[in-house]
């Protein structure tokens, strides 16, 4: 459960960056967000004063919100024609995060706050989110333990001839009977997530919606994404690639398999990516340039002659390397092409550099760290060795 002094903590740093940019206050009504600040993730709107107690109003459940909301002032949502009377006369801009928020919920506060000016805090909010305190990387480091624990299981279940659907049916069971609640939150439009994906040479190179390098086939034209019903062979690498969510912090990480021993060409590769992950944890410090290490990851591909196979499908490869995580799968900062934002001590990333090859499978590796002085700190211990039955 989320501590009072850690509510206390954000809630002041969102009031400093919200005096900074001469904003009024914040109107915080995603839930995760909401979540972040007030340790509920009943369905509630939270309004963060430039200066000021905070008030969080709650449509449902109400009863529950009070057990859990360290807001002092949380009360029930009032009936429209009373929200406005919330808000002094001084209050003329309001932050409201653009990135995630409906134009339908947009139009229904413009509404009940008319004439005020509506801004976009998106920058600030997800600036303070990715910066993770101590306590929150605990929570990241359980969630890492007990989602290796399930790794270390698949030898235990992995057999020739199996579909990818049973192999991803059966470590998803082992991962929920461990704790993980599921939630895959993902802020990007357009972008969903069912735990992970298990897949082998069969179906890994299909290429997909998903903004990541792997897709796999999934069951249908609806579900693109993810196992299919092929059954796993002998001598190809079996990806398995899953997040771990407990306390609702999310780590993420892959780990190939096989069942005999894979081709040399894909060995060379797999050494290539921890080769990759090498050299960017150890630039995982603060000041690094995010868009310098994913340049750099793509250079070392390119002297080994993989260029055109790195992060993706030829032709359809993802401009990333490295991406947030937290309460959410795709949090700040991005090692990606176009992110020229330096590193800051406490971000945490999943680093996943990963190389399609078609025809003989998909290989790599993703662990997350937490950036340090020292480098990137690794949340999920587990050896990062192709593991052979």
């Amino acid at each position: 459960m989320l501590t009072k002094w850690e509510s206390e903590q954000r809630i002041i740093r969102m009031q400093e960056e919200l005096r900074g940019k001469g904003v009024d206050g914040a109107l915080i009504i995603y839930p995760i967000d909401v979540y972040y600040f007030t340790g509920t993730r009943q369905n509630a709107t939270l309004w963060v004063p430039a200066d000021g107690n905070p008030l969080l109003l709650v449509r449902k459940s109400y009863s529950r919100a009070m057990k859990e909301s360290l807001i002092e002032d949380t009360r029930p949502f009032p009936p429209g024609k009373e929200f406005s009377a919330l808000f002094g006369d001084g209050v003329r801009r309001v932050g409201l995060t653009f990135d995630i928020i409906p134009v339908q919920q947009y139009n229904y506060y413009a509404k009940l706050l008319l004439g005020r000016e509506f801004v976009d805090i998106s920058a600030i909010n997800r600036e303070i989110r990715s910066v993770k305190s101590v306590w929150e990387q605990d929570k990241m480091r359980e969630s890492g333990a007990r989602l290796c624990e399930v790794f270390r299981q698949v030898p235990e279940f992995l057999r020739t001839g199996m579909r990818e659907l049973d192999l991803a049916a059966e470590f998803e069971c082992r991962l929920r009977k461990a704790g993980s609640e599921g939630y895959v939150r993902m802020r990007a439009f357009n972008q969903e997530l069912f735990q992970g994906l298990a897949v082998s040479a069969a179906t890994a190179g299909y290429p997909g919606f998903f903004d990541g390098a792997v897709t796999g086939r999934g069951l249908s034209a609806a579900s693109p994404h993810g196992a299919s019903a092929e059954p796993i062979a002998r001598g190809v690498p079996v990806l398995v690639d899953y997040t771990g969510i407990f306390n609702g912090y999310i780590v993420d990480m892959t780990r190939i398999f096989v069942i005999g021993d894979l081709d040399p060409e894909l060995r060379r590769a797999f050494d290539m990516a921890l080769a990759i992950q090498d050299h960017l944890v150890a630039n995982l410090k603060p000041s690094v340039v995010c868009e310098e290490l994913f340049l750099a990851s793509v250079a070392m591909a390119e002297s080994a002659g993989l260029a055109e196979n790195y992060m993706g499908v030829p032709g359809e490869n993802a401009r990333f390397v490295g991406h947030g995580v937290g309460l959410e799968l795709d949090e700040l900062p991005v090692l990606a092409q176009g992110f020229k934002a330096p590193l800051q001590a406490g971000q945490t990333i999943a680093i996943e550099p990963k190389f399609v090859l078609p025809g003989l499978g998909v290989v790599g590796i993703e662990n997350t760290f937490v950036v340090s002085e020292r480098g990137g700190i690794k949340l999920t211990e587990m050896t990062d060795d192709i593991v052979c039955l």
